[in-house]
């Protein structure tokens, strides 16, 4: 199987839709050798924030010589970003190696009248695969949607969980309040366990805790009132936490401070579960970790910046940095909102700093709202809002209506961060066929 077949291959089981369970992927392993007892993991779930941890944590492993795996969803270039050896993805050659057994355990399923497995079941247990073969010390894994019912949960105890910010998302799969959805999330914590959380509300961290005495593990928490020194910045942030002083992060958003202490958190707790790290190493891999598409500066005169809020609580995170960075400035909103998220929560927490809002709809996602129906909805809170035919045309017109000293901001779901990327850096962008 060849990288172009197993791309297609992928965008066919995209069909078959998403499918909370764990019996199906277990079926597909079991097939497969159960690659995955065969892996140590750290297993982040959580509404906002795993992939910046996650990158935080894989960044400092790889920097102090741990063979990281890193697996997570959504992509923003590309499809192999998805799986990542030591920050590098997995080569299409490999790619198509590996989709092979996959496609053919599925289809061997699909033929004795079971379900196939989802495109996120393949691309796990793929995953799982490689890794397996290229004998990572550790592998740093995000759930897809929840916990207790995500693929990726199908692993034995990993060696430690952390549970990122939880709040109001995915209600019509994770539940209508906060404790059913940390309920879904905390379903990650197996006995043997070691748990991380940030600070979470009230109703969620009992859960939390609740989960963690009943299965008999371990937990602490990374509480943002025990940040110290912090010196916010667009371009280098530094914090303390515990006993590492000065940390240093290139990565913009005061929300990532917590993130970064989380993450440190976690950090030390691997080291004493046998995976220590030396501090010069750890904040090289703080300062080092990058993470696309999350209140990035793609651009200058104007500062250009995209981020992937794309819920409720995320827009309140993207408002609060607004604020924070860009007071008395005016600001051109580049805005695109899937159908399945809530758009009057992310418009009406954030509609109110833009000088003129541009919506947009991502290109070949059916469930994108279109562009000029998700206008009507940021018309119900800002006058001054434009429908755009295409990402090009937003950015056009948005650089047209920004100064110099003006923002333009492009946020509102991941699916589209990577093209506004390219065409804010090069002018065009490239239609990847082989898939995100």
């Amino acid at each position: 199987m060849n990288y172009r077949q197993a791309i297609a291959y992928a965008a066919e089981c995209a069909g078959y839709g998403c499918v909370p369970g764990l019996e199906n992927m277990q079926d597909l392993l079991g097939r497969l050798g159960n690659p995955q007892n065969e892996l140590v993991f750290v297993h982040i779930a959580g509404t906002n924030g795993k992939g910046s941890v996650m990158n935080f944590i894989s960044t400092v492993l790889t920097e102090e010589g741990y063979k990281t795996g890193r697996y997570l969803s959504p992509t923003i270039f590309e499809y192999r970003e998805r799986f990542q050896i030591n920050g590098k993805y997995i080569s299409k050659a490999e790619l198509g190696r590996f989709m092979e057994p996959v496609r053919n355990a599925a289809e061997a399923m699909a033929a004795e009248g079971k379900n196939h497995p989802t495109a996120f079941e393949i691309e796990t247990a793929l995953c799982f695969l490689w890794f397996r073969e290229k004998k990572c010390d550790i592998v740093v894994l995000e759930t897809g949607l929840g916990g207790r019912l995500d693929a990726t949960n199908v692993i034995p105890a990993p060696l430690l969980c952390v549970l990122t910010s939880i709040s109001m998302d995915h209600m019509a799969f994770l539940g209508d309040t906060l404790e059913k959805i940390a309920w879904q999330k905390a379903g990650i914590v197996k006995a043997g366990s070691r748990v991380v959380t940030g600070k979470q509300k009230p109703e969620a961290m009992k859960v939390i805790t609740e989960a963690c005495e009943k299965l008999g593990c371990p937990y602490s928490v990374s509480d943002p009132e025990e940040i110290s020194g912090i010196k916010y910045g667009l371009e280098k942030q530094r914090f303390s936490y515990g006993s590492h002083k000065g940390l240093e992060i290139t990565m913009a958003g005061n929300y990532q401070i917590e993130n970064g202490a989380l993450a440190v958190e976690a950090l030390d707790r691997l080291g004493e579960l046998g995976f220590p790290v030396k501090d010069e190493k750890l904040r090289r891999g703080l300062l080092q970790a990058k993470w696309p598409g999350r209140f990035e500066i793609v651009g200058r005169k104007p500062l250009f910046l995209v981020d992937g809020a794309h819920n409720e609580d995320g827009a309140d995170k993207l408002a609060r940095s607004i604020q924070f960075y860009f007071t008395n400035r005016r600001i051109i909103y580049i805005m695109g909102i899937l159908k399945d998220k809530e758009a009057d929560k992310i418009i009406r927490n954030t509609c109110r700093y833009a000088e003129a809002v541009i919506t947009v709809a991502a290109p070949g996602n059916p469930r994108a709202i279109p562009a000029y129906e998700l206008a009507g909805e940021v018309r119900r809170y800002h006058e001054n809002v434009t429908a755009a035919d295409s990402l090009e045309e937003a950015v056009e017109m948005a650089r047209l209506l920004a100064g110099k000293e003006d923002v333009i901001l492009a946020f509102g779901s991941l699916s589209f961060q990577g093209d506004i990327i390219r065409i804010a850096e090069n002018g065009t962008v490239r239609r990847d066929t082989h898939g995100r």
